[in-house]
């Protein structure tokens, strides 16, 4: 795709910032913070272990937790990884039992969904949640979901596709009170809403570096008290990381994480202001289109993403990403070329699944690229579908 297109696709990842990538240079090369941050008998390895645990506190620091209870892992998806099966696995050493119950919802990332199939092939019974009309997952909904084996509750804090918040506060206070421990995917949260871990009923937390204008391959988990000694490591070969996350801890990407963490703290209420200026200019210029439809509640939401369904029109997709970079679905279904399952358990079905498409915005985006999409997007519809025509 040519780099002159307008790039609306930072739900996907985000591009470094360059204040990040001077954290990150600093670590390499023979004038670098090169050392093994587990070499602690010599200053290379004392210089890079610095670095590394600057960076756990400046990640700590964002979502309102310790450091100590920040976990380096590759990304959110092996922190979901680590979270769903050291879970699992701590349980069924610690009861005995070879089942238990796991809750999580239908619109979840792949990653944590293909963990839950993973688990449920072992023997762990899973029950998947519908979201309701504006793609959220309610406290209640949860609180009827519980039993008496469920162990574990996992749901996301913002939803990827469609960019709507699940109120964690209260489901986590109905877990919470039942005894079950709740993991929460924040890799879509992050840097785009406050998070306060010392103040929510939530046990583990997943973050990824890359959807924070960090670099790809690190991310992490929180460990807060009540999961300390019910989670078990899943990668073994040195104990590193209090024995969760054995491996030799990459100190570039780790201390460019901590960066784009410390660099989201600083503007956190300034950048959530101005994306919300650019989302309503966008809409404003969007209204006129018949039959457009935002997926998901218009109130619990971040306004970084969108997802628009185009229910009049046919939309030119192929045409209009020549110029536009969006989604149609997200990355992981992508990949497999598959409508998207957020917008199919929101009851939408394949055909207008194919005509809704994604825009998220970030740091970079300018009321110019606003302007410039919704033009793209204008341009590119046509005449209406045969598939709304024969419902209307």
């Amino acid at each position: 795709m040519s780099n002159s297109a307008l790039y609306f696709d930072y739900a996907a990842t985000t591009p470094v910032d360059e204040r990040v990538i001077q954290v990150m240079v600093a670590c390499l090369g023979q004038a670098g913070h090169f050392g093994n941050p587990a070499s602690s008998s010599h200053g290379f390895g004392q210089q890079a272990r610095m670095l590394v645990e600057q960076a756990r506190q400046q990640v700590a620091t964002l979502v309102g937790a310790r450091s100590g209870q920040i976990v380096w892992t590759s990304g959110a998806t092996e922190s979901n990884n680590l979270a769903l099966k050291g879970v699992a696995e701590a349980y069924t050493q610690r009861s005995g039992k070879t089942v238990g119950h796991i809750i999580t919802s239908q619109i979840e990332h792949k990653a944590i969904l293909d963990t839950a199939q993973y688990l449920q092939g072992r023997g762990v019974d899973v029950t998947y949640l519908a979201p309701d009309a504006d793609g959220l997952i309610s406290a209640e909904a949860v609180s009827a979901a519980l039993r008496d084996d469920t162990f574990l509750v996992s749901l996301m804090l913002v939803n990827n596709e469609l960019g709507t918040v699940n109120d964690i506060a209260a489901i986590g206070e109905r877990v919470r009170e039942h005894g079950a421990l709740l993991h929460v995917d924040a890799a879509q949260a992050a840097g785009k809403r406050p998070i306060d871990l010392s103040t929510l009923a939530v046990d583990l937390m997943s973050f990824s570096a890359h959807k924070l204008y960090g670099p790809k391959g690190i991310g992490a988990l929180y460990v807060g008290p009540r999961a300390e000694k019910r989670v078990l490591a899943q990668i073994h070969g040195g104990g590193h990381e209090q024995g969760l996350r054995s491996g030799t801890l990459a100190t570039h990407q780790i201390a460019g994480m901590g960066a784009a963490f410390a660099l989201a703290a600083e503007s956190l209420d300034k950048e959530i202001a101005w994306t919300q200026r650019l989302n309503d200019r966008l809409c404003e210029q969007l209204a006129g289109i018949k039959g457009l439809v935002i997926n998901g509640s218009r109130e619990q939401r971040i306004p970084h993403t969108l997802s628009l369904t185009f229910t009049r029109h046919d939309l030119d997709v192929a045409a209009l990403g020549k110029s536009l970079a969006f989604s149609s679905t997200s990355a992981c279904n992508s990949a497999k070329n598959a409508p998207s399952h957020v917008l199919l358990a929101l009851g939408l079905d394949a055909a207008a699944a194919s005509q809704t498409i994604r825009l998220s915005l970030g740091r970079f985006t300018c009321e110019a690229d606003i302007d410039g999409a919704a033009g793209l997007i204008q341009a590119a519809l046509s005449r209406p579908p045969f598939w709304a025509v024969a419902q209307s």
